[in-house]
C-alpha cells in the first residue's frame, strides 16, 4: 500500500460553494508527486469525499479535482446538499426508508428535472445513504456501481482509509486530541458483517483500485492560517470485477489512492 502525507498551510480564506478553490491546489499536486514517483500506480478512478456535479453551480469539488487532473472522479458524500429544490424533508426520508438491500438506489432528481446524484445506500446493515454523483469522466450508472463495489461497510473504503490515516496523522504529527490512533482493528460496536457485492468474492486480488481524495483540516487558534495534513495517498487493492472496460480507459493494474 502506497501512502503519502504532508502538512500545507490553506490560505484561501472558506467560502460555501467554493471549497474547491481552497483545497484541490493540494489534491492536484498529490496526484503530480504520485505521477511522478510512481507512474505505474496512476490510478483509473478518483473517489472523492464531497459532491460532483451535486452543487449549487454544478461543478463541486469532484468536478473541478477530475478536469485539472484528467482523471475520471466520483463525488461521493455523506449529507445531502439541498440544491435545485433537492430537500433532506419527508418524503426524502420516506424513499432512504423504501432502500431495503445493499446496492439499493434512488434518483436525485432537482426542480429543474435534472438527476444530480443517487442516493445509495451502500450495504445492507447501512442506515443512512451516500449522495453520489458524477465528477469527470464517469457515467452516473458507473459511478454508483464503483462506489458500491467499494463499500464492506457504509463508507466507500478507500474514503475510509483516508479519514482513519488522516486524523492518525493529525494525532502523530499535531498531538491533537479526539484524533484516535490508527487501529487495524474496528471496535466491536463499529463492527458488522461483510456486505459484499453479489458474484464478487470477499478475497483480495490484484486487479483494479480507485483513487480518494479528502483533506482534514486541524484550526489553530494562534495562527490565522490552516494547518491540513491532506496530501496522503492510500492504495488499496479491491475485488477484480468493479471495473468494466467502460469505466477505465487503460487495462493494467489499477490503484486505489487517498488524499
Amino acid at each position: 500500500m502506497y501512502e503519502d502525507c504532508r502538512m500545507v498551510s490553506l490560505t484561501a480564506p472558506y467560502v460555501s460553494g467554493f471549497l474547491a478553490f481552497r483545497e484541490v491546489p493540494f489534491l492536484v499536486d498529490a496526484v503530480q508527486q504520485l505521477r511522478e514517483k510512481e507512474p505505474r500506480l496512476m490510478p483509473q478512478v478518483l473517489f472523492v469525499d464531497g459532491n460532483g456535479v451535486l452543487h449549487h453551480r454544478g461543478f463541486g469539488v469532484a468536478c473541478h479535482l477530475g478536469v485539472l487532473t484528467d482523471l475520471p472522479c466520483i463525488g461521493v458524500a455523506k449529507k445531502l446538499l439541498q440544491v435545485d429544490g433537492l430537500e433532506n424533508n419527508a418524503l426524502h426520508k420516506e424513499k432512504i426508508r423504501l432502500l431495503k438491500a445493499g446496492g439499493d438506489s434512488f434518483p436525485l432528481m432537482g426542480g429543474s428535472g435534472t438527476v444530480l446524484g443517487m442516493a445509495l445506500k451502500s450495504h445492507d446493515h447501512s442506515t443512512k445513504p451516500l449522495y453520489v454523483s458524477v465528477g469527470h469522466k464517469m457515467s452516473l450508472e458507473a459511478a454508483v456501481r464503483l462506489t458500491h463495489g467499494c463499500c464492506k461497510f457504509r463508507i466507500p473504503e478507500p474514503v475510509r482509509q483516508a479519514d482513519i490515516r488522516s486524523r492518525d496523522y493529525i494525532r502523530r504529527t499535531l498531538g491533537v486530541q479526539g484524533a484516535p490512533a490508527l487501529q487495524p482493528e474496528r471496535s466491536k460496536k463499529a463492527q458488522r458483517p461483510k456486505a459484499c457485492p453479489q458474484g464478487v468474492s470477499e478475497e483480495p486480488a490484484v486487479s483494479c483500485c480507485v483513487v480518494n481524495c479528502s483533506v482534514k483540516s486541524t484550526w489553530q487558534r494562534t495562527e490565522p492560517t490552516c494547518q491540513s495534513p491532506c496530501e496522503g495517498a492510500i492504495l488499496e487493492v479491491h475485488p477484480p470485477a468493479l471495473l468494466k472496460p467502460s469505466d477505465a480507459p487503460s487495462p493494467g493494474c489499477h490503484l486505489t489512492a487517498t488524499s
